[in-house]
């Protein structure tokens, strides 16, 4: 079986160890390396194209570079790569940082085991995952957005509806009859017209102008 590779970036040595070693235990997953500060995963990224991992376990409070400055940096340097806040911050303000900063989920580190693997699941296979408190601060932080006026084409709003099921991009493709790099192109118009980094924005604007009821 391909296991998806993670990355763990955390200031605190055993603490990042210690979710590494669980990590290691899921079925889908193994764990390339741990950085202590998003400057020194830069550097790995730098150094070769075999240390970018599919998915990186961000913290936020870290010395030399935050959780939220290496989550943009990733998201506009290698937009295939996910991000996962991974912290013991429950400050609503901080968790909309990292959602606009990029990252597509948010998980508390007292988190249990069971979630942590279906939180990194779900990622892969749909692109997303937000609990159900997440999905709510978004939804909040979205209410500006409803109020301008942005039209759409049909296409999009067909896009954005199956953007909002388990589909995969390439799924989605499929059922539009289109090509994935005509998909790409909806994505990035819609992620533009938006002002949203990822899927989870795209979702959220969706249920909330109720273009996609759940």
């Amino acid at each position: 079986m391909i296991k998806h590779s993670v990355v763990i970036v955390d200031d605190h040595t055993l603490l990042s160890q210690a979710i590494a070693g669980m990590v290691n235990t899921f079925d889908k997953f193994k764990v390339l390396y741990t950085c202590k500060n998003g400057q020194e995963l830069i550097d790995k990224f730098s150094e070769s194209p075999k240390f970018i991992p599919d998915l990186v376990l961000m913290d936020i409070n870290m010395p030399i570079m935050n959780g939220v400055e290496t989550t943009e940096w990733v998201t506009k340097n290698h937009p295939t790569v996910d991000v996962m806040g991974l912290s013991v911050e429950d400050e609503n303000s901080t968790i909309l940082k990292m959602l606009k900063a990029g990252a597509i989920g948010y998980l508390l580190k007292d988190t249990e085991k069971s979630v942590l693997e279906k939180a990194l699941v779900e990622i892969v296979e749909n692109g997303f995952f937000h609990t159900k408190s997440v999905t709510n601060l978004l939804m909040k932080s979205l209410s500006g957005i409803g109020n301008q006026e942005i039209t759409f084409k049909e296409r999009e709003i067909t896009f954005m509806k199956l953007a909002c099921t388990e589909l995969t991009y390439k799924e989605v493709a499929d059922k539009m009859c289109l090509s994935p790099k005509t998909i790409d192109g909806y994505r990035d118009v819609l992620f533009t017209k938006l002002n949203v980094k990822n899927r989870v924005g795209l979702v959220m604007y969706a249920i909330k102008n109720k273009i996609y009821t759940p």
